[in-house]
């Protein structure tokens, strides 16, 4: 036993395991340089002996792996330390050998020296991103590994990345699969010229060691292969047998990629039939290898095909014992089979034995030989390797190891040889499987390499039958889901089909081996082969046989069907996928003369599988009623082929057709379909619920309709240009139902329709026939032409996006089929015929794409409905492009009424097709085209303007496709005789059109009004007598003199079809087929209906005329207009193309009928000159003048509901314009609050709910709608203009100490460490991050209105998009996202009696009086509900931001706290309305933001908190500025306790809001102003101060001593001079200045301080103080704010705030001083505030300047700026390790915000139940994220509890978003939407912009 081995059991240990680890590496070591040298010498046998026992010592296979599989207790109990250590001393003996002696890392590197790496072949699994580029691909499955494709040259190439599905490999260098030109520099040059040879000793040890290594790997798979018991495998087993191979097979894909040298080695080991004879043929003395080898026998037996139960019976294989040959047994016959399924003449007797309805059928095999099925034979390992990994599903890491071993030729064609041998193999585990979506996308990950070859793929096809066996393994495959067609004849018939329910189809597992198939016949000479060979054709046929008729819908008559079955996907996909796909890509190759062959081979053998098949399921001539299915494959083959051969191959069309019958028969299907896409449009199969519309719709869709449709209608084209056109034309009617209505009478019964749908059958039909007459797609049009018809038809219902034009537009499923999306036709199509529209942005629209409009001219010239309403989907879209072409005509002034769908004259048939415009001359049609405007004419019931409007086009088409002119037209009115019908003499339009029809014989209902006047008329003989007017004695002698009415139609095609099967066959076997089926009985044998007779004495020529004095409304409205210009007859200029409505149409029939004939013109002269009596009033009994009533009725109904409607949208429009501006910050449009005038007193509010207005009072407030959110976007403002790029380098960092947030929050903590904590708390404001901020849509509701709006929410179950239990509603008016009520305050909403009279009382008397009012306790006043709402609201807006952002207390819960935070909420606000006005205020009014504003009662909630703290009067700053203290030093005496915070290193605009705050509401101007002008002489103190600490020692003495000289001027205290020289003077006493050590001075770039530059400093100082404080002022006050420049904001301002006093005369420049008005004598004041500074400067010198107030240096927030090309955010962010988890995230994100890197839904990061990105919004933006999703290039937006997706900043050339980058094509920067993001964010409208939110449940 092996030492390993006995360890891993745990047996007694021979002495070499006890060997320590070092000393058993260098022992290996040894040992390996050891055999390597005896290796080396000429005679090496006895080292290859020694080796060979090393190896079986350490490799054996005696290890209880099935232990370690079933439980590892067993394992773990011995010693050894488990399983795994067995295995890993194994392979470091192998690594040790394989260097032989050297090191293994060195040993790598030498190997790789040697590999002359022509071909990348890098392979990946699913989720990798590649590239493909079409430009460079010679096959469609070409990609590339992103290094490579970075490293080619793809410029301007059609390239697009995707995300590999199923795995793939890089085919960089293979010049088999792409064109040299796209190589990348790697692989450019083909290196194996300069490449040494490799020395033989390199390698010598791999070719004695691997043998070994990978047999042992053999057994250890068929060790661990366990024969599942109950036919399923049990994965877990599987799965663990793998986990324990692992390091094995990661060390042979570590040895493949050491590159060439290494690959051809391990190639001969995997190819050598020796070795693998040796190794395994179990023959041995050696028992344990002979167990492996009767496991192996045992799975290869339990391949087979035998099946526990009875699904299938093929032929059943036993292996004889030891042998490891399959002996093939023969079949075992079917018992219960239908017959063979050729013979389908005899029938079988056991299948009468009631086969259940939906039971599987058994076919017996005799369709190929057997061996291809059942014998597999292994001869080396790489087959037996092959094999496992099957049996195993094919596990990842085999997949990625064979795969990797491609890029030598040798292997590639040793392996594609195996795969091939295993084909069927592959097919019943695939069946089998559980994962049978996995292990399909690892299948096609391998064959897709294998098969994309062109020259390997026919080799194979040569040498091993590739085209053979992959037809018959499809074959197998699809026999195990057979069952019984229901087609036709449901008793009788022998046609098999695939049941669609089955696995196999519904989960498509059939893919992959369709996929191979269809590549392989992308390669010329493999499709040629397969063309060629007759029996394969014969079989495939077969194949394509069990689709036809599959998915079979049967109408249901009497209820609702209980269980829509969504078969009709996997239907729709296997015809697709299994049969049209390998037709496209047969056709292709089918392109020129010399394939005709091929054509002919492919039809004959088509018509005979549709022969079998009609005679399968017994088919006489009719369909079965009410059953239809849209799956017809050998139909569409039949089809194809002939168009291709008559388009491309010259064939000859007759040649290829069969006879009559045989022609009859196949238009019977084909015409079944589209007679019920009628039906089920006209909601008659309605019963059958939603899934037979998904069919219809499915059928002409766009991937499907080339393949389904359009050769169906080329089927019905071809079968009419060659049939009788009368038995056609009456086909078609009877099919569609309404023969009956084709009656003179005004009445009739349908005895196979409802009333209600003959309209739109009748529109049916007629629709079909114009689509079938003049669609040309396969009738002569070019392929640049079909293009552009399809293209002009997709444009024309809607304007489109680029890609997806792409999508609509049916390209042939062959790649190789010349249109190719994206080539050089499509866009040079797509610029003819379409403009591009950028897109658009409206703010707060919805984001615009890039589109495609139709230009003019295709309007114009090219619009064409017939191909519209084949291509649409749904109905709506013809309208669509009916509106859109009549907005066009009204536009251009064209059209100015309603047009009909334009006249197109259409490309010339190709002469073959010439016959299908007899149908325009056949008797029958000019019967129904009659027979329709006459009724039209006399307003029958169930005819429509579109009924008519297709009549006219028939008539029309007719006489453009005339007969060549009639030569002698008077003989052409030949006897009656001739004539079938009485009703026409010949079969020409034109002379057709001018026949007098004058009595007609109809039945009709005998209620009817024409009864009654046929007795009336039987009693007068002279009626009579007229009725035999003009041929008597003819008409006697014939019965029918006017003819019956047109049901002659079913009778006639019976004849015709009667006559053409006599012909075919003239043996007397008539008795089959029944002359007319009892179903279709002539209606007329009805008893209640009696013949009647009508004189209409009418012509068409007579008819139309009568019609265009019915629509133009008027008497005699026709003049021909030849009477006035000759010309017109001799040129006529007929357009191509015409516009216009019935009238023109009419009048342009009767130009072209009089231009054809000169007959024509003189009767048409004729009716004219008769004055046309008006048009006999009709007779109407009282039923039908009720229905027409009804119908009048609701044609009214339905008008005025129009009107309202439209009414009703742009009332809604207006209101949406005025109501909805809010991120339009420049429309102007007041949306005012109040209607307060000056004189009125008091504010009046409307409630949106009860829509009462009165004032807002204490017991019943009114409220503003706002919505209140947390907000940081203060704090994301730099102090640097260059926005912060987005990191996409791993150099690039962003870090946030220079946000305003980290500077405010680092200002805060300094002086929390040096004063004074309450003191601190008064000296800055918070709210930079997580401030809350409040906004309003102005509408007002009373609070009670509110509390039962919100109750009703909360009991309404729909599901909103927002949480009622926060509180959250939308505004009841205008639907604006909100989640509070802000209470107006009573009283007047602006203070106007208060602040009009200006008071003219002193500064001084002002500042007392201030003072007395903030001393005054502000007691809360009494319980009111007012007050309530008023405390309830500053709750909500407590909770608005998370406890971090509301705490900066060292003591928590103190007052100071609340404090703070409620005079910073009104600073935030503040701040905000600045930004969102762009930063200053030179624009000046009252912006949208200031309209809707709600400052004035948000000022009046806080103020009211804000008086319950009163601050003691001691410390109140208040003091401070207007007073001198007297005792100083006293203050500073106690040093144990912290002192205040100097007043100097206050935040001026902080003391704004508390002292105003601190007042009693409602404040008085005068206090106001007084307040403004103390702070402005503190700020500009600090001003100077800041100034004086900028510049350098010398300056300052300069400044000081100029200053010093002017003090005793007049107005010293207005001099900024003298100011800045007391302050250096004062400041001078304390260290400020000192402690600038040499360092320092360094840093301060010596500036020379001009007055000027000095005046403009201390300018920009002041102004964010005084913009604030003027906002404040305008909402406090109502007062509007001036505009005016940048430069005069100061002055503007200063003076509007009334600092500036007004006489102040502006000639001399302006100086910012003279705003100064000192309450006391500055240099008093000034000298106390130093004092202070001085005092803390002398303990903490170094911090006296850091706490100095700077000069605010904030710019604007914005978003991080974005790189112009997206690739290169996705190639850094892709692949990046998260920094928590270190793992690559699945769905990257990086915030747009910061930059930080996030994973979306980790669960790696989640923290507490929130998720990365939840949580990262909440420390980043306070509750807001704005996140771009690296995968996806979208955005997507988070608040609160709520995210949505924004849509992508990212478009591609076409103007396209690309979401989940599915397309793959570049994409770019659009500035435009990110801008729009950008404004969003900043004016915090992300709720009331985006509209789809959803709950995230703290998940992302």
């Amino acid at each position: 036993m092996a030492a390993a081995a006995a360890a891993a059991v745990g047996g007694p240990q021979p002495p070499q395991a006890e060997v320590p680890a070092p000393g058993l590496a260098l022992d290996k070591a040894a040992t390996a340089a050891h055999l390597k040298a005896a290796l080396s010498r000429p005679d090496n046998r006895a080292g290859a002996e020694e080796l060979q026992a090393l190896l079986e010592r350490v490799l054996s296979a005696e290890r209880p792996l099935a232990a370690a599989a079933d439980g590892e207790e067993a394992a773990a109990a011995g010693g050894g330390g488990g399983p795994g250590a067995a295995e890993e001393e194994a392979l470091e003996w192998c690594k040790c050998l394989l260097a032989g002696g050297g090191g293994y890392d060195e040993f790598c590197a030498a190997v790789r020296a040697y590999d002359p790496a022509a071909l990348c072949g890098l392979v990946w699994t699913a989720n990798f991103v590649a590239y493909r580029c079409r430009t460079c691909g010679i096959s469609p499955c070409m990609s590339l590994c992103a290094e490579c494709f970075h490293q080619g040259d793809h410029t301007g190439h059609d390239f697009n990345m995707f995300r590999s599905q199923a795995g793939g490999a890089c085919d960089c260098g293979d010049s088999n699969v792409m064109r040299e030109s796209g190589f990348c520099k790697r692989h450019q040059i083909k290196s194996s010229s300069n490449i040494p040879c490799v020395p033989k000793d390199l390698l010598m040890m791999s070719e004695f060691v691997l043998p070994r290594f990978i047999f042992c790997l053999i057994q250890y798979l068929r060790e661990g292969y366990n024969e599942p018991a109950a036919d399923v495998p049990s994965e877990k087993d599987l799965n663990k047998v793998l986990q324990l191979l692992e390091p094995q097979i990661s060390f042979l894909e570590d040895l493949t990629k050491m590159g060439g040298a290494m690959r051809s080695v391990l190639t001969q080991v995997l190819t050598n039939q020796q070795n693998y004879k040796d190794l395994t043929s179990g023959l041995g003395e050696n028992a344990c290898a002979r167990k492996s080898h009767e496991k192996y026998l045992i799975a290869l037996k339990s391949s087979g095909l035998t099946y526990p139960e009875d699904k299938l019976v093929y032929g059943i294989q036993e292996p004889s014992a030891g042998a490891s040959t399959l002996a093939v047994q023969g079949f075992a016959s079917a018992a219960g089979t239908l017959g063979q399924l050729d013979s389908s003449d005899e029938e079988d007797q056991d299948g009468s034995q009631g086969l259940g309805k939906r039971k599987r059928v058994k076919l017996s095999s005799n369709t190929k030989d057997q061996s291809i099925m059942d014998v597999l034979k292994h001869k080396s390992f790489l087959e037996e390797l092959l094999f496992w990994t099957i049996k195993y599903e094919f596990p990842q890491k085999m997949v990625t190891f064979l795969l990797n071993m491609l890029p030598d030729q040798e292997y590639k064609v040793a392996f594609t040889k195996t795969f091939v041998q295993h084909y069927a193999f592959i097919m019943k585990t695939l069946k089998k499987s559980h994962e049978s979506d996995t292990m399909s996308n690892r299948i096609v990950h391998i064959s897709v390499q294998l098969f994309s070859n062109e020259e390997l793929a026919r080799q194979v096809t040569e040498e091993c039958q590739l085209l053979d066996i992959m037809v018959t393994v499809l074959l197998y495959m699809m026999e195990s889901c057979l069952i019984k067609s229901e087609l036709q004849d449901e008793e009788n018939s022998l046609h098999v089909v695939v049941n669609c329910g089955e696995a196999l189809l519904k989960n498509n597992t059939y893919w992959p081996l369709v996929s191979d198939f269809i590549n392989i016949l992308s390669h010329q000479s493999v499709a040629k082969r397969f063309l060629e060979d007759h029996g394969l054709l014969v079989t495939w046929m077969n194949f394509v046989s069990f689709f036809q008729g599959m998915n079979l819908n049967k109408r249901e008559l009497n209820e609702h069907v209980e269980f829509e079955s969504q078969t009709y996907y996997a239907a729709f996909a296997a015809e697709l996928e299994a049969c049209a796909q390998p037709m496209w890509g047969l056709l292709s190759h089918c392109k020129v003369r010399e394939t005709q062959e091929y054509t002919r081979n492919v039809v004959r053998y088509c018509l005979e599988a549709l022969q079998d098949w009609f005679d399968a399921i017994n088919f006489v001539d009719e369909p079965a009623p009410n059953q239809v299915t849209f799956h017809l494959p050998l139909h569409r083959y039949y089809a194809m082929f002939l168009s291709k051969a008559v388009k491309c191959q010259e064939l000859d069309l007759d040649s290829v057709l069969p006879d009559q019958e045989m022609l009859m028969k196949l238009m019977i299907h084909p015409l079944q379909i589209q007679a019920s896409l009628a039906e089920i449009h006209s909601n008659m199969w309605v019963r059958n619920g939603l899934q037979i519309k998904g069919q219809a719709m499915t059928y002409v869709q766009s991937h499907f309709c080339n393949s389904m449709i359009d050769p169906d209608i080329y089927l019905l084209q071809v079968c009419a240009s060659r049939l009788d056109p009368d038995y056609f034309i009456s086909s078609v009617f009877e099919r569609f139902k309404v023969v009956d209505l084709l009656t003179m009478a005004s009445q009739h019964q349908n005895t196979v329709l409802d009333a209600e749908h003959e309209r739109s059958m009748l529109e049916g039909a007629l629709t079909f026939l114009v689509i079938l007459l003049s669609l040309r797609l396969h009738l002569g049009m070019s392929d640049d032409e079909i293009l552009r018809a399809e293209m002009v038809a997709q444009l024309c219902m809607n304007d489109r996006t680029h890609s997806s034009l792409l999508d609509l537009i049916p390209e042939n499923p062959n790649p190789k089929s010349g249109i190719i999306p994206g080539s050089y036709s499509f866009e040079s199509v797509l610029s003819a015929v379409a403009d591009f529209k950028a897109p658009v942005f409206e703010p707060g629209g919805s984001m615009q794409q890039g589109m495609y409009t139709p230009k003019a001219e295709v309007w114009d010239h090219e619009f064409d409905p017939v191909m519209v309403i084949l291509r649409t989907v749904y109905r709506r879209d013809v309208q669509s492009a009916m509106d859109r072409y009549t907005a066009f005509l009204k536009q251009s002034g064209k059209f100015p009424g309603n047009p009909w769908p334009p006249y197109k004259k259409r490309t010339p048939l190709h002469p073959s097709y010439k016959g299908l415009m007899r149908l325009l001359h056949c008797k029958t049609l000019h019967i129904v085209l009659f027979t329709l405007l006459y009724k039209i004419l006399m307003d029958h019931q169930n005819l429509s303007e579109h009924v008519l409007c297709m009549v006219l086009y028939l008539i029309e088409l007719g006489l453009e496709n005339s007969a060549e002119e009639e030569s002698d037209e008077e003989a052409s009115a030949c006897g009656p005789e001739r004539c079938h019908d009485s009703w026409f003499p010949g079969s020409n339009l034109v002379s057709n059109m001018r026949h007098f029809i004058n009595y007609v014989r109809v039945r009709v209902p005998e209620t009817a009004p024409e009864v009654k006047r046929d007795s009336l008329a039987s009693t007068s003989s002279d009626s009579l007598g007229s009725l035999q007017s003009s041929r008597r004695p003819k008409v006697l002698q014939r019965e029918n003199s006017g003819t019956a009415q047109v049901f002659s139609l079913v009778a006639e095609r019976r004849k015709k079809f009667q006559e053409i099967i006599n012909r075919s066959n003239s043996e007397a076997n008539q008795v089959v087929r029944p002359k007319t089926s009892s179903k279709w009985s002539a209606p007329g044998s009805a008893p209640q209906l009696t013949t009647a007779i009508l004189e209409i004495k009418e012509s068409i020529l007579s008819l139309l005329i009568k019609l265009h004095h019915k629509l133009s409304g008027k008497q005699n409205s026709y003049y021909p207009p030849w009477l006035d210009d000759i010309e017109i007859l001799i040129q006529p200029e007929i357009p191509k193309y015409s516009h216009g409505d019935g009238i023109t149409a009419v009048e342009r029939i009767l130009l072209k009928a009089a231009l054809q004939s000169r007959m024509n013109k003189r009767i048409i002269e004729e009716i004219c000159r008769k004055v046309t009596p008006p048009v006999p009033p009709k007779k109407i009994t009282a039923a039908e003048k009720k229905t027409l009533d009804k119908e009048e009725r609701r044609q009214k109904a339905r008008e005025r509901q129009q009107k309202l409607l439209a009414e009703f949208a742009s009332r809604q429009k207006s209101f949406m314009e005025t109501a909805m501006d809010v991120d339009s910050p420049e429309s102007d449009i007041p949306m005012e609050i109040t209607t307060a005038e000056p004189q009125v007193s008091e504010a009046v509010y409307d409630c949106v709910i009860c829509g009462q207005s009165g004032p807002s009072s204490e017991d019943r407030p009114t409220g503003l709608v706002v919505l209140l959110q947390a907000s940081s976007v203060l704090g994301q403002c730099r102090d640097n203009i260059e926005p912060k790029k987005l990191p996409i380098s791993e150099e690039e960092q962003i870090y946030p100490w220079d946000t305003c947030a980290a500077v405010h929050d680092v200002r805060l903590s300094l002086l929390q460490r040096y004063f004074k904590d309450s003191s601190c708390l008064l000296a800055v404001s918070i709210g930079w991050e997580g401030g809350v901020y409040v906004q309003t849509c102005g509408h007002t509701l009373h609070i009670d209105c509110h509390k039962s709006y919100m109750e009703s929410l909360r009991n309404d179950q729909v599901l909103q998009g927002f949480s009622v239990d926060k509180g959250e509603f939308t505004c009841p008016l205008c639907r604006q996202f909100a989640n509070s009520v802000l209470p107006c305050y009573p009283g007047s909403n602006v203070e106007n009696n208060l602040w009009q009279r200006p008071s003219n009382k002193s500064i001084h008397d002002l500042i007392k009086e201030v003072e007395e009012l903030q001393g005054r306790p502000g007691a809360f006043p009494s319980e009111t509900n007012l007050s309530k709402e008023m405390e309830s609201v500053m709750k909500d807006i407590k909770n608005t931001t998370q406890k971090k952002y509301r705490d900066y207390s060292k003591t928590p819960g103190s007052p100071d706290n609340d404090f703070l935070f409620m005079y910073s909420v009104a600073r935030t606000n503040l701040e905000l309305e600045l930004i969102h006005r762009g930063g200053n205020l030179c624009s000046g009014g009252a912006s949208t933001a200031g309209k809707r504003s709600c400052l004035n009662q948000l000022f009046h909630v806080l103020a009211l908190h804000m008086r319950l703290y009163s601050i003691d009067s001691e410390y109140n700053p208040w003091r401070k500025l207007t007073q001198l203290l007297e005792e100083m030093s006293s203050q500073l005496g106690n040093e144990e306790q912290q002192p205040e915070v100097p007043i100097l290193y206050h935040d001026v605009t902080s003391l704004l809001l508390i002292q105003i705050l601190m007042m009693p509401q409602p404040l008085h101007k005068d206090h106001f102003t007084c307040i403004v002008k103390v702070l402005f002489t503190l700020l500009y103190t600090q001003g100077l101060v800041a100034l004086s600490v900028k510049c350098n020692e010398e300056d300052r003495s300069a400044w000081k001593h100029t200053g010093t000289l002017k003090k005793n001027t007049c107005d010293a205290e207005k001099s900024y001079e003298v100011l800045l020289s007391f302050v250096i003077s004062e400041l001078s006493k304390g260290k400020l200045y000192h402690e600038e050590g040499t360092q320092e001075c360094a840093t301060i770039i010596p500036v020379a301080w001009s007055p000027e530059s000095m005046e403009k400093y201390l300018q920009d100082f002041c102004l964010p103080f005084l913009r604030i404080t003027s906002l404040l002022q305008h909402h406090l006050f109502g007062e509007d704010l001036p505009s005016c420049q940048e430069e005069e904001e100061f002055s503007v301002l200063s003076s509007c705030l009334g600092l500036l006093p007004t006489f102040y005369q502006t000639e001399h420049p302006f100086i910012s001083a003279s705003c100064l008005d000192w309450p006391v004598p500055a240099f008093d004041i000034i000298s106390q505030w130093c004092f202070e500074i001085n005092s803390f400067t002398e303990r903490h010198a170094e911090q006296g300047k850091a706490l100095l107030i700077q000069e605010s240096k904030w710019k604007l927030p914005h978003l991080l700026q974005l790189p112009e090309n997206y690739n290169t955010i996705f190639q850094y962010y892709h692949r990046k390790t998260c920094s928590v988890c270190t793992k690559v995230p699945k769905d990257p994100a990086v915030c747009l915000v910061c930059g930080t890197f996030v994973c979306l839904k980790g669960l790696c990061c989640k923290q507490q139940s929130y998720c990365e990105c939840v949580l990262h919004s909440q420390n980043c933006g306070a509750g807001t994220g704005i996140f771009l999703l690296i995968n996806a290039s979208v955005i997507i937006i988070i608040r609160g509890h709520r995210f949505c997706l924004w849509g992508s900043v990212y478009l591609d050339a076409h103007g396209e978003e690309d979401r989940d980058l599915r397309r793959g094509k570049p994409l770019y920067i659009c500035k435009e939407r990110y801008k729009v993001l950008e404004q969003q964010w900043i004016s915090h409208t992300f709720d009331h912009i985006n509209k789809r939110w959803g709950p995230h449940y703290n998940g992302l």
